[in-house]
């Protein structure tokens, strides 16, 4: 990322582009982890799901969208050259880079981050995980919509169940802290939104500090550009995160439910597979 060694300048939040001017869009499909509590070695964004990989759900979504302007895909450095296949079959006009992410979701972020180092900023960029394949059209399109007023946006559904906050008590066991009212909590999904520049600066001075370990991009904005604007629009019950080995399950009859997968019907031999298991 181009920065002033001496004083980096801060975007200033809430500023546009000029009228009439069209901001590129890229999304950035975020496949870095493994995902211990699926099992295995296999990234559960390979994982095969109604006949194609989770990972082919998600990016065949984002390239089918109005909304975007070209696709990167960040892989787990070992499995590179099947991203790159999935993504040469799925959609090689959209995808402009398949690119080794990091050690965890902070380190993939930024890796998608400098792999757009010539996209200027006011730029956007949407920052998705690869193991959330059901993302809609809608909630695309509202995400980029959104990014018109504000700098950056989450897309979230409301929480159904109570949440509690914990604590441990003095042998270690749990015990009740906090119930925050469940009208203001959202669960927080992806894709999310941002004006480049923004983006950029939080993660500059989150990555300058000890011991960042976020999950949530939106959250690096709030914690280091307090002055930025994070929106929040409605996100999609569907639009889950296949962690669990139950999920693909759930994930599977979602697409039943909706009228079929996203990256189309499984090729032959996938299907042959699947009918054997």
């Amino acid at each position: 990322m181009p920065q002033d060694s001496a004083t980096p300048a801060r975007p200033q939040a809430g500023t546009r582009p000029q009228a009439g001017a069209r901001a590129h869009v890229t999304a950035a499909v975020l496949a870095g982890g493994v995902g211990a509590r699926m099992g295995g070695g296999s990234p559960k964004q390979l994982l095969p799901l109604a006949g194609r990989p989770v990972l082919e759900h998600a990016l065949a979504a984002f390239c089918a969208a109005p909304e975007v302007d070209d696709v990167i895909v960040l892989m787990v450095p070992e499995h590179l050259d099947e991203a790159r296949e999935i993504a040469d079959r799925t959609c090689p006009d959209r995808v402009s880079a398949v690119l080794p992410g990091g050690a965890d979701r902070t380190a993939t972020s930024a890796a998608a981050l400098r792999a757009l180092e010539h996209r200027g900023d006011d730029d956007l960029v949407l920052l998705h995980d690869a193991a959330r394949p059901l993302v809609t059209p809608e909630v695309i399109g509202r995400c980029v919509g959104a990014l018109a007023e504000a700098d950056a946006v989450g897309v979230a559904v409301p929480a159904g169940d109570t949440v509690v906050e914990i604590a441990p008590d003095s042998g270690g066991a749990e015990v009740l802290r906090n119930v925050p009212p469940r009208a203001s909590l959202r669960r927080m999904q992806t894709p999310q939104g941002f004006r480049l520049g923004v983006v950029r600066e939080a993660y500059r001075r989150a990555l300058a500090a000890p011991g960042l370990a976020a999950t949530d991009d939106c959250g690096v904005v709030l914690d280091y550009l307090p002055d930025a604007q994070v929106r929040i629009v409605p996100g999609d019950e569907s639009n889950i995160k296949v962690t669990n080995p139950g999920d693909v399950e759930i994930a599977e009859t979602l697409m039943r439910v909706r009228g079929g997968p996203v990256a189309g019907p499984p090729r032959d031999g996938e299907r042959h597979q699947e009918a054997r298991g």
